[in-house]
């Protein structure tokens, strides 16, 4: 739900190409899911006016988090970064940003670079008439993220960043 596209846009709401969460699910938790929405990502939906990033989530929920785009997209990773079951975020591919990188680069299991630029969709589900602008990666924490990111036949490039990253793969 953020700024994937430009600020000429009609809407900041910009959902989840549904092939990824095919790809990736199914998800117990999604806390920054809009509303209305016309596909669901998880069997559990927090959505505003409620504080996704603020609410309870179950220490065993598998969480999917596509964050609001901005400068509080950190702090969705470090909250999805200390959750108990872990999950997979989905942000774009900025590594140059040292400081919000770093979010990623010191605490995430391993992460998927995605070919070429997303496609989201609008609210009422179809497509995005322009990709995202910049290039996205998927960002697991936990070895279920790992496995889920390993077998999703998604077309990028998988890096392992920790052992708990390898180690995901071999069980």
């Amino acid at each position: 739900m953020g700024g994937h596209q430009s600020a000429s846009s009609i809407t900041d709401v910009w959902l989840t190409p549904p092939e990824i969460i095919a790809a990736l699910g199914p998800f117990d938790l999604d806390p920054c899911s809009p509303n209305p929405r016309p596909w669901p990502t998880a069997k559990r939906h927090i959505s505003l006016p409620d504080d996704g990033l603020t609410a309870d989530w179950a220490d065993e929920e598998f969480v999917w988090c596509n964050p609001p785009y901005g400068p509080h997209t950190f702090a969705w990773m470090h909250r999805l970064a200390s959750h108990p079951a872990g999950g997979i975020g989905l942000i774009f591919a900025r590594t140059e940003t040292a400081g919000f990188f770093a979010e990623v680069w010191d605490k995430a299991d391993a992460v998927l670079f995605l070919k070429g630029r997303l496609y989201f969709h609008l609210p009422d589900g179809s497509r995005a008439p322009a990709n995202s602008g910049a290039p996205s990666v998927l960002i697991a924490y936990g070895a279920e993220a790992v496995r889920r990111l390993d077998r999703s036949g998604l077309d990028g490039r998988l890096v392992h960043l920790t052992a708990a990253g390898q180690a995901g793969l071999a069980a």
